[in-house]
């Protein structure tokens, strides 16, 4: 590409302002990666606390029922009484 400017002379500033572009461009995709992870985790942390609280509500109403049921010895209501 530089070779190219020995030939035509007015072509430099266009290939420096080109080397310039591709070198922010370089730089913004290595820290947008970085972003990335980021995201990535944030939603990973906020399933994990979701699928914690669905657990805990299924415990409560489990525990709830167990606590329920009558155990005193008297049989189950409407089985030959």
């Amino acid at each position: 590409m530089y070779v190219a400017t020995m030939f035509i002379p007015g072509l430099g500033p266009t290939v420096m302002a080109w080397s310039m572009l591709r070198a922010r461009l370089d730089v913004a995709k290595t820290r947008g990666e970085g972003g990335y992870t980021t995201e990535t985790i944030i939603i990973t942390a906020m399933l994990a606390a979701l699928a914690l609280l669905a657990v805990g509500l299924i415990v409560t109403n489990v525990t709830g029922t167990a606590k329920g049921i009558k155990t005193d010895g008297q049989g189950t209501p409407g089985f030959g009484g």
